[in-house]
């Protein structure tokens, strides 16, 4: 890690890693980003979550500099985002796998150091050091077309990280790979935390963000409609209260309706057969549970399966957005 721990704390800046203020870019009439500030300090990990079409490509790729906005501004290390400056500090490993397939894995991190001004020994120290971050040493010699699936992915990311940069975006690194290789991920990202590096992280995996990041933003119709941490925005959204499943038997009909009597609603996503009816219930407090068992049975209800689910991430994307992450 010394390579990398070197740069990535080295002569710290007065200025913060990003800072983005009232950023808006429109695509005809369609407004991608629409007023989006947003500020991240050293070392954070920030999880950029929200519904495909939400806007989360237009910000990143406007941190980038590949977009450039109707109003606002981004600046990276008080760099204006796009400059040479800002582009020397920033890491962007993308959704899509960027590699040359028929040249080995060393030749390419060879190549994307050149890209990125680094040559003789700051090159060759930049290759093993990625090589050994990812886990690929005894893959150096192999063409990345050989490689599996995870392989590419953590090599991708160690192209996009090969001049050091000391803010990273990551799109989805973990897209389409096996657990075992996620795993591995998860473990390279969280060694670039050790060394203080300042990451956003999209994804479409609630977990992931729940266990990488500091501060979560959830993005929709081009906003920023939550931005706190995963505690701060499950309290926020649902204060002390939980969820409580419970499966019946029998006729929709009469759960429904005694379902409604009591305040909850149907789930019946959650239903195992036609023969079984869900509701769910939203309680302040676990003892509450025994007052709907009572109702239940003297209603003539029979209940077959019941579960108290505390709110979580996924709760409150779904609470905010109305959507599924992948809609």
């Amino acid at each position: 890690m010394n390579a990398l721990s070197a740069s990535a704390v080295a002569a710290p800046s007065s200025t913060q890693p990003l800072e983005i203020d009232s950023l808006v870019k429109r695509f005809g009439n369609v407004t991608a980003v629409d007023n989006i500030s947003l500020n991240l300090s050293s070392g954070e990990c920030l999880g950029l979550l929200g519904p495909n079409g939400a806007g989360k490509s237009t910000l990143i790729r406007s941190i980038v500099g590949r977009v450039i906005p109707d109003a606002g501004s981004v600046t990276v290390f008080g760099f204006a985002a796009g400059s040479a400056a800002a582009r020397e500090t920033l890491g962007w490993v993308p959704q899509e796998i960027a590699l040359y397939p028929r040249l080995t894995a060393k030749e390419n991190l060879h190549s994307f150091g050149r890209y990125y001004g680094l040559t003789g020994s700051k090159l060759n120290e930049a290759v093993a050091w990625c090589l050994d971050w990812a886990a690929l040493q005894d893959r150096a010699g192999e063409l990345v077309s050989n490689l599996s699936g995870g392989m590419k992915r953590r090599l991708n990311m160690a192209a996009g990280l090969i001049h050091h940069p000391r803010l990273v975006l990551m799109d989805e690194p973990t897209v389409g790979v096996d657990p075992q290789s996620r795993n591995r991920i998860f473990e390279m990202i969280e060694a670039l935390r050790e060394t203080g590096m300042t990451i956003i992280y999209t994804t479409h995996y609630m977990e992931e963000a729940e266990r990488l990041c500091d501060r979560i933003a959830i993005v929709d119709h081009g906003r920023i409609v939550a931005l706190d941490t995963k505690e701060a925005l499950v309290r926020n959204a649902f204060g002390s209260s939980s969820q409580v499943l419970a499966r019946f038997e029998g006729p929709d009909g009469k759960v429904a309706a005694w379902v409604t009597e009591h305040g909850g609603r149907m789930a019946e996503s959650f239903a195992d057969s036609k023969a079984d009816s869900t509701a769910q219930f939203t309680v302040q407090h676990p003892t509450e549970i025994a007052a709907l068992l009572d109702g239940a049975s003297a209603a003539g209800l029979e209940l077959m399966d019941l579960s108290l689910r505390r709110p979580n991430l996924e709760s409150v994307f779904l609470h905010l957005t109305g959507r599924e992450l992948r809609d």
